[in-house]
C-alpha cells in the first residue's frame, strides 16, 4: 500500500519478506562463510519505501512503522548503505529522501534489512531512471549481506553458495500458495545461530517437487531453538492446525511459516494462533508469484 505522503514525484516499493522453504547448510567455507543450499520465496507483503529525488545528493532517510523504533536511520541502515553504494557506483550526483515504513520484524530470519536494501537499488534505479545490467546490481547487491541478491528479484529461487549462485526454480504447486509467518516477538542473532549449528552435513537439497520439499530441512533450527526455545512453541503451534501441508522455521529464525493447500485453513489457523498467543507477530500471505 502506497505511504499517504506519496505524490507525483513519489515513487514506491515492496521489500517483500523473504522465506527460506528449507536451508541445507553444508561446510564452513576458506573466506568465512557458509555454504548454503536454500529454496528461497518472498511473501506477497513486506516493508513499504517511498523515495523522492533530490539535487544536493544526500541520502535522507526516516524510518517509522510497527518495528521501525528500533532502527537507526544513519549510514549504518542498510538502506542509506545500498543507496550509498548505487549512488558511488554509477558517480550519481543526485540524492534520495527515502521513508522506510517497518512492517516486518527486524532479525528474523525474513530477510527484513535485506529486502529493505534491494528494494532500494530497484527504487532508486527507476527514481533517478539509469541504467545498471543484471551482474553489476547482483555485485553490489552481495556486498551489501549474502541474502541481498536474492532479494532484488525476489521470485522463487535455488541460492547457493554463500548467496551468490542464484537460479530461478519454479517448483509445480508452490507459487501463489497460501502461507503464515508467526514470529514470537524474539530477535535472534544469525552469527550465534550460526555458531551454534553442529557442523554436520546431513545432504544436498531436493527441491524438484513440492513433495520433496517436505522432507528437506533447515539445519539451523536446532540452534536457534536453543538460543530461543519458544520457536519449538511456534512450530508446534503451525503444525497442530488443519490444513498445513508444511511448516518449517526461515532462515535463521525466529519467524516460522506454514504452508495451507486452502486460504480458509491459513485464516483459520492465523486466527486460532491470534486467539491463544495474542502478542505474537502474524502474517496472512501466499508465496508471490514472479
Amino acid at each position: 500500500m502506497p505511504h499517504p505522503d506519496v505524490t507525483a514525484e513519489t515513487l514506491v516499493e515492496t521489500a517483500y519478506a523473504k522465506v527460506n522453504v528449507a536451508l541445507h547448510v553444508r561446510a564452513r567455507r576458506d573466506d568465512g562463510y557458509h555454504a548454503l543450499e536454500s529454496l528461497f520465496v518472498f511473501a506477497e507483503q513486506g516493508d513499504a519505501l517511498t523515495g523522492v529525488a533530490t539535487d544536493d545528493g544526500a541520502i535522507d532517510l526516516v524510518v517509522d512503522g510497527r518495528f521501525g523504533g528500533g532502527l537507526d536511520a544513519g549510514p549504518g541502515n542498510l538502506v542509506v548503505r545500498a543507496a550509498r553504494a548505487l549512488q558511488s557506483y554509477l558517480g550519481e550526483q543526485r540524492g534520495a529522501a527515502i521513508h522506510l515504513t517497518k512492517a516486518l520484524p527486524v532479525a528474523s530470519g525474513i530477510g527484513g534489512g535485506s529486502a529493505d536494501a534491494a528494494a532500494t537499488l530497484r527504487l532508486l534505479t527507476r527514481l533517478w531512471d539509469v541504467r545498471i545490467e543484471a551482474e553489476e546490481l547482483a555485485g553490489l547487491a552481495l556486498d551489501l549481506g549474502s541474502d541481498v541478491p536474492a532479494c532484488v528479484a525476489s521470485v522463487t529461487q535455488l541460492v547457493t553458495g554463500r548467496g551468490e549462485h542464484l537460479a530461478r526454480h519454479a517448483v509445480t504447486g508452490l507459487e501463489g500458495r497460501p502461507m503464515l509467518l508467526v514470529n514470537p516477538g524474539v530477535a535472534v542473532s544469525t552469527a550465534a545461530v550460526f555458531a551454534g549449528w553442529d557442523r554436520v552435513d546431513r545432504g544436498a537439497l531436493d527441491a524438484s517437487s513440492f513433495e520433496a520439499l517436505a522432507t528437506a530441512r533447515n539445519d539451523l533450527e536446532a540452534a536457534a531453538i536453543a538460543a530461543a526455545p519458544v520457536i519449538a512453541e511456534v512450530l508446534a503451534a503451525l503444525r497442530a492446525c488443519g490444513g498445513v501441508s508444511l511448516a518449517r522455521m526461515s532462515g535463521s529464525g525466529a519467524t516460522c511459516f506454514a504452508l495451507f493447500d486452502e486460504e480458509a485453513a491459513m485464516s483459520d489457523a492465523a486466527d486460532a494462533i491470534r486467539s491463544s498467543q495474542p502478542g505474537w507477530w502474524i502474517m496472512e500471505t501466499r508465496v508471490r508469484r514472479a
